[in-house]
């Protein structure tokens, strides 16, 4: 009798650095013999991936431990994993509040998790394993992707910034660099996979190289991204306003296939706010990376990050930060309550600001992100973009009977089929010409035109028609986020509330 492999499921909080790291969970699990639990079954190995950045996250974790608890005890075999930012930041803490986990992992040693599981199952003992620094670069491990036209790569891992608000330096170490003969070598196998949209990805991409002395290698990285037949966009998050440099911008707006979208986070316009940051530039200075943005890439989305309440904050630090969303136009802002984040320097800062005020601060700079994102996405009505569609953009697609995707600088469009085409595939490329715009989005009802079937549709289809067989178990690269983050994510973390 055949005996059916284990079944797992990985479940992810927070940002794109966990979402890619999961990825490689799945890929290490499905290399060891395991098979992705069908959805709605329970799984015999469940892995938590978890984030430290919200103040929250504890209680999130620890509560979806408990409702697990009694699922073990009735599965004799089934087992727990911990790993991510809070199992890093907690070690044995997590063993001593749910002792029914079974393996604690960190930020450091993924790969060791199929060894801990299987350490943990024959000794019938919690095994807690935490690395203080990087031992493997984690992009050499076996990764699991879930979508077969786009794809995150790492470039970096750590930071070497001291922001006071950010513990993610801890957790994830000084920033490691990959070299980028490995990085161009990942891309081109994941292009022949088909994939045709990257995510570059990395704590503070605009610092990468100076770990290997080349100041200059993120723009230089962008330059040979433009290089590489049949990668059609390329993305990257997040930079740091400190160390965004002119080379950058000149790669951006002369490299085609380098979308003219940005997310650079500000966090707060007031200076005096920033230098308690620790965010080492001020407004001036970021509005100018904007204006030269804007000046060689008239038509570039920015988006970024904006903390409320940070300890300290009055009512003119605010009305800073409102000012600067004012001039910078966001084309749509991540905006979080400032949050207390243990063993970060502002956790014990005096002045906190009561949450009553944070609260109405939060709304009105909501309403003004908002209004502005509105006013710039009008300009769009009338004009004709390209989309590139994907799968899970669109929440109401079925029920308005559109499909969606994003255009070029990452605007989510809505766009309607006009009877008689036949409908883009996820992957695939048209113009649509915008007939509505919303806030938070953009609709095309009108002209559907110049329709590509791509390599990156092609592989979507393979995967419909044969997904055991098409899909590859082990790859390289991004998922759509098939387990469900607790957060929403925006950038790769350091830039949170």
């Amino acid at each position: 009798m055949t005996t059916l492999p284990r079944t797992y499921e990985v479940i992810t909080y927070g940002c794109q650095m966990n979402v890619h790291d999961s990825e490689r969970i799945s890929g290490l699990l499905e290399d060891a013999g395991y098979a992705r639990a069908p959805e709605g079954d329970q799984a015999d190995i469940v892995v938590f991936n978890t984030c430290a950045v919200r103040e929250n996250a504890d209680n999130r974790l620890y509560g979806n431990l408990g409702h697990l608890a009694p699922v073990k005890a009735s599965r004799p075999g089934m087992q727990i994993a911990v790993g991510g930012c809070m199992a890093q930041k907690d070690r044995a803490t997590v063993v001593r509040r749910a002792p029914w986990v079974d393996v604690v992992f960190g930020t450091h040693n993924i790969g060791s998790l199929p060894v801990l599981l299987e350490r943990a199952r024959i000794q019938q003992a919690s095994q807690v394993e935490i690395e203080e620094a990087l031992t493997r670069f984690p992009s050499t491990l076996p990764t699991r992707r879930e979508s077969p036209y786009a794809a995150w790569v790492s470039i970096s891992v750590g930071c070497n910034n001291t922001c006071t608000f950010c513990i993610v330096p801890q957790l994830r170490g000084k920033e490691n660099d990959r070299r980028p003969g490995d990085i161009l070598a990942e891309i081109r196998a994941l292009v022949d996979e088909g994939v045709q949209e990257i995510t570059l990805l990395g704590q503070n991409v605009n610092t990468y190289g100076v770990e290997f002395g080349d100041r200059l290698a993120f723009g230089k990285l962008l330059r040979a991204c433009g290089e590489i037949d049949g990668l059609e966009r390329v993305r990257f998050t997040s930079p740091h306003p400190a160390a965004f440099t002119d080379d950058v911008i000149a790669a951006m707006a002369e490299t085609p296939n380098v979308m003219p979208s940005l997310h650079m986070p500000l966090q707060s316009g007031s200076d005096r706010v920033l230098k308690a940051m620790r965010r080492s530039y001020r407004s001036t200075k970021y509005l100018g990376i904007l204006d030269r943005v804007r000046e060689a890439m008239p038509s570039a989305a920015i988006t970024t990050d904006i903390i409320v309440g940070f300890p300290g904050e009055t009512e003119e630090d605010f009305q800073a930060t409102l000012d600067v969303v004012r001039a910078s136009r966001f084309s749509a802002a991540f905006t979080f309550q400032y949050s207390i984040r243990p063993g970060t320097p502002a956790a014990t800062m005096d002045d906190q600001v009561p949450k009553q005020v944070v609260q109405e601060r939060y709304e009105r700079l909501i309403d003004l992100v908002g209004e502005v994102a509105w006013e710039e996405n009008k300009r769009f009505v009338g004009e004709t973009v390209e989309v590139m569609f994907a799968d899970g953009e669109g929440r109401k697609d079925a029920a308005t009977r559109r499909i969606s995707g994003r255009a070029r600088d990452n605007r989510l469009v809505h766009v309607t089929v006009p009877e008689g085409l036949e409908a883009p595939r996820p992957g695939d490329l048209a113009d649509v010409e915008i007939t509505y715009a919303a806030p938070h989005h953009l609709n095309a009802d009108g002209a559907v035109t110049r329709v590509r079937r791509t390599p990156g549709g092609d592989a979507w289809q393979r995967w419909q028609d044969d997904p055991d067989g098409a899909r590859p178990k082990v790859g390289l690269g991004m998922p759509l986020r098939r387990p469900e983050p607790m957060a929403a994510a925006a950038s790769t973390g350091c830039s949170r509330g």
